[in-house]
């Protein structure tokens, strides 16, 4: 399974812009918390990084900035963009990035038709920050993405047989603590975090809470 998206780099970026890292955030997955991940055993040393293209777009931007032309400053400043504008702008990319990504004949995950809802409906960023990360999981739990064309299909790799695989714990470790940050920053329930962790990733690995707390390391 692959899980890569320019859209989370997008919202992990400016979720995180005044914290050090969000993987400092990390909590047992008990009964009182929830847990969240997602599994890429093939190409996993390239599930968490940006592609090519926003790398580009963020040199770019680089460039930009320190060249200091008379051009660049007679530009009008962008407005800033409210917390809701922010989701909906990284919701929309998500949208198009993924919709193009699936492969020929390979149906739409319901996540993304309830994505697509409330960015139509103009939800507020806790239904918004919800539904990227409900997608952000069965994106990479469900879908196998072809290392040359990015193309999405169904996977048929065994989560429950391959437990033992660092490459799989790691993915299940990284959703788990970004389901943390979000929750920390008041941008997801503590309930909805707990509801996605436990249906969405314990449940596929067939451990109990307890378990799947000590499978992580917690």
């Amino acid at each position: 399974m692959k899980f890569t998206s320019a859209a989370l780099v997008l919202v992990s970026s400016w979720l995180c812009a005044d914290t050090s890292s969000a993987f400092q955030v990390a909590h047992p997955i008990s009964s009182e918390r929830g847990h969240v991940q997602s599994v890429l055993p093939q190409a996993s040393k390239m599930a968490f990084a940006p592609s090519q293209s926003l790398m580009q777009s963020a040199a770019s931007t680089a460039l930009f900035s320190d060249f200091g032309s008379d051009f660049a400053s007679a530009m009008p400043a962008k407005p800033e963009l409210s917390l809701e504008e922010r989701m909906w702008e990284s919701a929309e990319q998500f949208i198009d990035t993924m919709s193009k990504c699936l492969g020929e004949g390979v149906e739409a995950p319901k996540e993304l038709t309830a994505l697509e809802a409330a960015l139509e409906a103009k939800s507020d960023a806790q239904v918004m920050a919800l539904r990227i990360y409900e997608l952000m999981i069965e994106r990479g739990m469900r879908y196998d993405e072809a290392p040359e064309t990015g193309t999405l299909t169904p996977t048929e790799f065994d989560i429950k047989a391959n437990l033992d695989v660092k490459e799989v714990r790691d993915e299940f470790a990284y959703l788990y603590k970004y389901g943390m940050m979000l929750m920390d920053r008041k941008l997801v329930s503590e309930d909805d975090v707990k509801t996605a962790v436990v249906d969405r990733l314990i449940a596929r690995t067939g451990l109990s809470p307890e378990e799947f707390d000590k499978w992580l390391g917690y």
